[in-house]
């Protein structure tokens, strides 16, 4: 028992020892199995040295207690008198839980760490065999596996290895398992054993060199019939299924549960054709596979393969076999976009509350690097075999030693990847089970901290080096793919090597890049040089080429970054801006790689680039600022050419402030998240054109009246918004649909009143389409009372008699879009009352009317779509499209409209979700409905901003549909997925549409 007085002091050495529980740490130390070590100055030391002095000392006192009575006394006298084995010892029962109780079931198995006295012992997989030679069955080989893997864990916590070393080890402990695994299944069955020659291929970090602790160990079999054997008849099948047997038996011995544990899972499924292959396949049968089947990251797989068991000739055969067609797997056709999946981080599996501590597959893990490095080893090793390395920092060094990395950046990559995997290690040893997530109790992160080296505040220091070590990671792609582009227009530091011509156009081509002379020389005239200009774009370019990589069209990207340095190149602000400002670097690349229309919008005024780097440059600015700051540049102007040209040069840049915030939420970046609500962004695009169409329009009629009136028109003068206009429903390639309304003012005869309408009316369509740099603005005023055949301007009171006597049923249903946009507001808002009871007609609409829209819409299909269209992938006329949910939304407001004020509104997801509030909608079909309106919307959006021109249906160019996809929220790869989500969505919807709209 502790003695009185001596209590306090006791108390203070422990916890001055890095103990957490000083109270029981006491009562552990007056144990009778210690009594021995009592007082023992050393032990304290030495237990103070470990990872958790109190894990370390709770398992020293369970070994003790485990040893028979006449042993304690040599275990408690070798812990005191050997140095080196008390440090592995203590290290090992501070670091890991489970080997406690390994030694504690096993109270000899101590004596393995005495056996290692030279620091640089370094054992392989012939002495890993000698440690296994007694197992005979799978519990004696569990109990063995247990015993070297202690002495592996006892020179890794007191660094007589490193990490590498470790993982090594771990991996020849692996091979020598499944030989002896392989021998106990052949003893097993000896007359299997005779028909075949079987061969264990590792994959993975087995055969990397370089395994975790706890880990899947991945194989792939291969098997040949015994020379006697191969030529019986039925010969070859024979000895196949005795070879399945014997694979089978391995796998069960290595990875079943039993008193002892589990050794680790054995998994075959890298194999040919995965788990649905057969287990085992002949050297001919894998070839022919490889050769016809295979895909590229089957070929990265292999990268690592090495031939550890069986027979050794024919594991010798198939690496030689396999090898070439790893080199040559950046040749093949699908390499690129192959290689844009790999790329691309898969956490989707993840929950939420775990990928922020996902050590292995989150942002900035360790697959992150071994991915990089494997894709950098198949883009150049096909040249250069030196690369040919399945181990992650054997592959780094060489990468580096042949100029296809950076030494520093490979050297600060080296470091993050070390301590990672240091990190993983010691998490699996705690209690040796497989995971990759750092832990969230306080006790473990100490511990884990602590076993790093991190002593003073363990939690926080470990938090710290982690993040750093991930940040690097994290920007690995800048370090290894595009930086070492940029030095070959650099001058290098000594002893650096320059990435030749030849390895940079097949890196280039290998990130996505079509042309990548060009890209080549684009770098060259943007990079080279030793001016300032150049310093800076050497920084900024090798994080723009990933931005560029990750979009459908990198060429682009980078062509319009030159064209655009180019003409910003001498402004002081630009590349700073682009330098200093996060997000605007980002959402330039993510711009200027998107498609056709924002580039082109950007080139006409570069200076817009600005707007990228202000958080509220891409907000939407509102009708009554833009329409101000129109009409202030019309008052300046001297004519009303250069008025209306100041007008589009408002339009222009507002245009492409909003495909800017379009692309930029669709696609999200690091600092913005992609828009989670597709409909939030289609009604932003719509309200923002709308918004800045009617300013233009505005500022038109202004340049008009003032160039021969002055001040004020003979009459009074309105436009109304029809269609998408007055819908607020634009897209970017939209035409404004208008009518026009005058009423003279007093005193003013009606013809010259009729004549100045007119006048105005032809002036501002032609200083809108106006041949300029600026995107003309297209007036459609066909809808009007009776067509392209009508006047284009009317009196109020002369649509009030034509609508009268003349109005038709689809007349009534087109002003249910009708909105004042520009012009004068009273006169609008009397139109607006004119118009009313015609498409809110009281009592809804007669069946005659009802029966004339539907004979309407139906000849609009049969008539209207383009000869060719397919009918289910055209956004405005096909099946389940715009044309099918507004004119079901439309023949609900003319029927309800009169009772339903929701319903009263230009708007169609607003009249959508009033129907569906009156009960006129169910909650399910109202969705349907506006799932499809909102995708078709898009679509016409995305390919007005891809192709730079208006289009309602999918493009046929396969790059230009792949940015559809990727504007759609579809990665590379996954078109075939969107077009049939579109179809899908859209049949529902069309469904929707013949129960609500024909009654079927």
């Amino acid at each position: 028992m502790t003695v009185p007085g001596r209590r306090s002091s006791t108390f203070s050495r422990l916890l001055r020892h890095g103990f957490t529980d000083p109270s029981g740490a006491e009562r552990l130390l007056d144990a009778p199995e210690l009594s021995a070590l009592r007082g023992d100055s050393v032990l304290l030391d030495s237990l103070g040295a470990t990872a958790d002095p109190d894990l370390a000392l709770r398992g020293l006192v369970r070994i003790a207690e485990a040893q028979p009575e006449t042993e304690r006394g040599t275990f408690t006298t070798t812990l005191l008198a050997a140095k080196p084995f008390r440090d592995r010892l203590l290290g090992v029962l501070g670091a890991s839980e489970a080997l406690a109780d390994h030694l504690a079931r096993h109270p000899r198995d101590w004596e393995s760490l005495v056996t290692y006295e030279a620091a640089d012992l370094h054992p392989g997989v012939a002495e890993f065999e000698q440690g296994l030679a007694d197992a005979v069955d799978a519990d004696s080989l569990r109990v063995a596996y247990r015993r070297c893997l202690l002495a592996i864990a006892a020179r890794d916590v007191c660094g007589t290895i490193d990490v590498a070393g470790a993982a090594a080890e771990l991996a020849d402990l692996a091979t020598a398992t499944l030989r002896a695994a392989l021998a106990i299944a052949r003893t097993a069955a000896p007359d299997d054993a005779a028909q075949c020659r079987l061969a264990v291929i590792a994959m993975g970090k087995c055969g990397g060199h370089e395994l975790n602790y706890v880990s899947d160990v991945d194989v792939i079999f291969v098997a040949e019939p015994a020379p006697e054997v191969g030529d019986r008849e039925g010969g070859e099948a024979k000895a196949m299924q005795a070879a399945t047997r014997l694979a089978s038996h391995l796998m069960r011995i290595c990875s079943e549960t039993t008193v002892e544990g589990t050794i680790w899972p054995v998994d075959a499924n890298l194999r040919p054709e995965g788990r649905n292959g057969p287990l085992v396949r002949t050297l001919s049968s894998h070839l022919a596979y490889y050769q016809r089947w295979a895909k590229t990251w089957e070929f990265q797989a292999l990268l690592k393969a090495r031939a550890v068991a069986g027979d050794p000739e024919l594991g010798a055969q198939y690496i030689e076999a396999v090898s070439p067609l790893v080199w040559q797997a950046a040749e093949r056709e699908n390499f690129v976009p192959d290689v844009q999946k790999m790329r691309r981080r898969v956490v989707d599996n993840i929950p939420a509350a775990q990928i922020d501590r996902e050590l292995k597959l989150g942002p900035g893990g360790l697959r992150d690097v071994e991915f990089a490095v494997q894709l950098l080893q198949l883009v150049h090793g096909r040249s250069d075999a030196g690369l040919h390395s399945g181990t992650t920092l054997d592959a780094l060094a060489a990468l580096a030693a042949g100029g296809y990395v950076g030494r520093a950046d490979a050297a600060q990559l080296d470091e993050a990847y070390r301590f990672l995997r240091a990190m993983e290690h010691r998490i699996q040893l705690y209690r040796l089970r497989r995971t990759h997530l750092v832990p969230e109790d306080e006790a473990d992160l100490r511990r884990l901290g602590r076993s790093l080296g991190l002593r003073t505040d363990p939690v926080a220091e470990l938090n710290k080096e982690w993040k750093r070590h991930a940040a690097v990671v994290r920007r690995l792609h800048e370090k290894l793919f595009y930086r070492p582009l940029l030095d070959a227009f650099a001058q290098l530091a000594p002893g650096e090597i320059r990435l030749s011509t030849k390895a940079a156009g097949q890196r280039l081509e290998a990130l996505g890049y079509a042309d990548p002379s060009a890209a080549l020389r684009h770098l060259e005239a943007l990079a080279a040089g030793v001016s300032r200009k150049a310093a800076i774009q050497r920084t900024l370019l090798p994080v723009l080429l990933g931005w560029f990589a990750d979009s459908a069209d990198p060429d682009a990207g980078l062509l319009g970054f030159r064209k655009v340095s180019d003409a910003l190149g001498k402004t002081p602000w630009y590349l700073r801006l682009l330098r200093d400002e996060g997000a605007a670097a980002e959402n330039l690349a993510r711009v200027l790689s998107a498609g056709r229309l924002a580039p082109d919008l950007l080139l006409r005024a570069p200076e817009a680039v600005a707007l990228l780097g202000d958080p509220e440059g891409l907000g939407p600015r509102g009708r009554d600022h833009l329409e101000q700051e129109v009409l202030a540049a019309v008052g300046r102007a001297s004519d009303a050419e250069q008025a209306v040209a100041a007008a589009r040069g408002v339009r222009r840049r507002e245009l492409f402030r909003t495909a800017a915030a379009d692309l930029i939420g669709s696609y999200g970046t690091e600092d913005s998240p992609r828009e989670p609500d597709p409909g939030a962004l289609v009604d932003r695009v719509g309200e923002a054109v709308t918004d800045l169409n009617a300013a233009t329009i505005a500022g038109a009629l202004r340049a008009a009246v003032r160039a021969e009136w002055g001040d004020e028109l003979p009459t009074r003068f309105t436009v109304i918004g029809m269609g998408r206009f007055g819908g607020h429903e634009l897209g970017y390639g939209s035409d404004a649909d208008v009518l026009f309304v005058h009423e003279p003012r007093e005193g003013v005869d009606e013809q010259e009143a009729a004549r100045a309408a007119n006048r105005v009316v032809a002036e501002m369509r032609r200083l809108l389409q106006l041949p300029t740099a600026d995107p003309p603005l297209l007036i459609d005023a066909d809808l009007r009372p009776e067509g392209k055949s009508g006047p284009l301007v009317r009196t109020l009171k002369s649509y009030a008699a034509y609508y009268h006597r003349w109005s038709l049923v689809w007349e009534s249903q087109a002003l249910l879009r009708a909105e004042p946009l520009a012009g004068d507001r009273e006169l609008g808002e009397r139109f607006v009352e004119l118009v009313d009871p015609l498409r809110y007609p009281a009592e809804g609409l007669g069946e005659d009317a009802v029966r004339e829209i539907r004979r309407l819409k139906a000849r609009m299909e049969s008539e209207r779509l383009p000869r060719g269209a397919d009918p289910t992938l055209h956004a405005k006329l096909g099946r389940g499209g715009l044309s099918d949910v507004e004119w079901t939304i439309q023949l609900l407001q003319m029927q309800h409209g009169w009772v339903e004020p929701g319903l009263r509104t230009t708007r169609t997801r607003e009249a959508l979700r009033a129907a569906h509030a009156a009960g006129l909608i169910p909650t399910e079909e109202a969705q349907t409905l506006d799932e499809a309106w909102v995708l078709a919307t898009r679509v016409r959006n995305a390919v007005m901003l891809v192709r730079g021109r208006p289009g309602d249906t999918f493009p046929s160019d396969p790059r230009e549909l792949a940015a559809v996809g990727r504007y759609l929220g579809y990665e590379s790869g996954h078109v075939g997925e969107m077009v049939d989500d579109y179809r899908r969505i859209t049949r529902r919807a069309r469904a929707v549409v013949e129960e609500l709209f024909y009654g079927a």
